[in-house]
């Protein structure tokens, strides 16, 4: 199952049937999602795993579902709720058929690995004249349609570094494997500085403060990163750096940037108003355009989930927020009780990839909206496999005597382990 989970990532990643119209009228896409999916119904192994994010997704699914059924503006939603709805579909499958950590290293590895040819494949295109001309600029996009917008594809980008130190930190594929991060960090900057998007920027130097801040020597890193910053802005070509010029003097750039930066704020607003008048599920998923009249989407997270899912919406969304922190900290608290020489693996450093993504998110929804995004849901299924096999690993055969060493906080969300087998605190094994 786990080749074909890599397989879907790049079918919906890449999207090579919006590359090649031949592809698409084959509509292979949906041939291999069948086939998928006919794979899950015959797996033999496939279960749930026992976690409080399941919960939280159903509860979001609820929300989204009531405000589409209750919005006026229903017909026009309906793509948005499909499209999401089929990454549900892939979260359950990825959650109810990886159980084991090497089944969630191949899966995470196979991730970068299709995020890899996304960016190649998108770069040889780009060289070869490809891009969009938009804000006065010539900037780079995505090979597909969907997710190919310079905005979306640089945040696509940026989201899926934090799996990168994981694996880096975890040593996957020895001197060899870290060259090849290195070179994808490399490319992945590149492409994010030639989109123009200044919110993907943005981000992505959250995400080397962040990561700096997290080493032993961060002033020596941060020293070079406060050189290298200006070096790599130089290097650009002065449209660009016009462009990203404007995060701190908007009259650097032409008008339609200024409008692009006002866009955002009146988004959160205009989200807050309508709210307001729609309090319980808003104007429904996908409305945004036809019931504001306005010619683009929110480019807010907090005014697009106020304003499109109501009160539901928000308290659901605060819900799943609230499943990602038990997660994430449940994770971090294993790994800071076992040896040192495994704290790096990779089952321990997913847990902090995805804490560090959904910080990401938040910080890239005040300037867009990223609230249907495949992120939420994908990573969401990174935690809990990584959780259900942190709870595995701290199952010992030499307490099965001793019940009351249990750590009720492990028992509650982890499956429910083998006869004979107890789950004890990480540091009980010292």
């Amino acid at each position: 199952m786990r080749w074909l989970l890599v397989g879907y990532m790049f079918l919906f990643i890449d999207r090579p049937f919006e590359v090649w119209p031949w592809l698409g009228e084959l509509h292979v896409e949906r041939a291999y999602m069948l086939l998928t999916l006919a794979a899950w119904a015959a797996y033999p192994g496939k279960r749930f795993l026992p976690n409080l994010q399941h919960a939280a997704y159903a509860g979001f699914a609820a929300a989204v579902l009531l405000a589409w059924g209750m919005s006026p503006w229903a017909a026009q939603g309906e793509h948005v709720v499909e499209d999401w709805l089929k990454v549900v579909v892939f979260y359950v499958i990825l959650v109810t058929t990886i159980h084991d950590e090497r089944g969630l290293k191949h899966v995470a590895v196979g991730f970068l690995a299709v995020m890899a040819l996304y960016l190649m494949h998108s770069f040889r295109e780009y060289l070869g004249g490809r891009h969009t001309h938009r804000m006065g600029i010539s900037r780079m996009v995505g090979v597909d349609t969907t997710l190919g917008d310079p905005n979306s594809f640089g945040a696509s980008i940026v989201l899926a570094l934090p799996v990168v130190v994981a694996v880096w930190r975890a040593g996957v594929g020895g001197r060899l494997g870290r060259l090849l991060l290195l070179g994808y960090v490399g490319l992945s900057c590149l492409c994010i500085l030639l989109t123009g998007s200044r919110g993907s920027l943005l981000t992505l130097l959250v995400w080397f403060l962040i990561l700096i801040a997290g080493t032993r020597h961060r002033l020596k890193y941060l020293a070079a990163f406060v050189v290298a910053a200006p070096l790599a802005y130089l290097a650009l070509p002065e449209s660009l750096q016009n462009r990203f010029e404007t995060i701190v003097n908007p009259e650097a750039g032409p008008k339609s940037a200024q409008e692009s930066g006002e866009g955002r704020i009146q988004g959160f607003f205009m989200g807050m108003d309508l709210w307001a008048a729609n309090p319980l599920t808003g104007i429904g998923p996908g409305a945004w355009r036809p019931a504001t009249g306005a010619k683009a989407e929110s480019h807010s997270l907090y005014g697009q989930l106020a304003g499109e899912l109501g009160t539901a919406g928000v308290v659901a969304f605060l819900g799943m927020l609230a499943a990602f922190v038990v997660n994430v900290r449940a994770v971090g608290r294993a790994r800071r009780g076992e040896w040192p020489e495994q704290q790096n693996d990779l089952v321990y450093g997913l847990g902090r990839a995805v804490g560090v993504t959904v910080f990401l998110l938040l910080f890239l929804g005040a300037m867009g909206h990223n609230l249907f995004r495949f992120t939420w849901l994908w990573y969401g299924g990174f935690l809990v496999i990584a959780r259900y096999c942190v709870a595995r690993r701290i199952a010992d055969w030499d307490y099965a005597d001793e019940p009351e060493a249990v750590d009720e906080d492990w028992a509650v969300d982890a499956e429910p382990v083998p006869a004979g087998w107890v789950v004890h605190p990480p540091h009980a094994h010292r």
